[in-house]
């Protein structure tokens, strides 16, 4: 689902089906938020992102079943095209689609993570889109 970090070490690359399922975490965080373009973060706006993609978290904990999978992926704007790759990519992803749900709930863990570390060493975030 995501390639390696093509990026610094400190950075998270997702490619742009994976960025749309967290892209209303950095929305409603950041009123700036620029999807093409780039989206800064400091301290004021990187405590509500943490928040956002926290519920987020527990939303995806929630997914119990491919309907309720199919119905979170698909009520994001853009969602849709995740579930059109996954079936280019994995024809039999029914079957698996909990492998793809804990994968997105990694995904969301290592943002939070990102972010931990940015309010621990008191960096800005950059949110750099497409």
């Amino acid at each position: 689902m995501n390639p390696p970090n093509k990026c610094d070490p400190e950075s998270l690359f997702l490619n742009s089906q994976i960025f749309n399922i967290f892209a209303g975490c950095f929305e409603r965080s950041n009123h700036l938020f620029e999807f093409i373009g780039q989206t800064m973060y400091n301290s004021r706006k990187i405590i509500p992102l943490r928040n956002e993609l926290t519920q987020n978290l527990e939303k995806l904990k929630t997914l119990d079943s491919i309907e309720s999978f199919k119905k979170y992926v698909t009520g994001i704007f853009l969602g849709r095209d995740l579930l059109i790759d996954l079936a280019k990519a994995d024809p039999q992803w029914k079957d698996y689609w909990k492998f793809y749900l804990r994968r997105l709930m990694v995904i969301n863990r290592d943002l939070i993570s990102l972010i931990d570390n940015c309010i621990y060493h008191e960096r800005i975030l950059w949110v750099i889109g497409y």
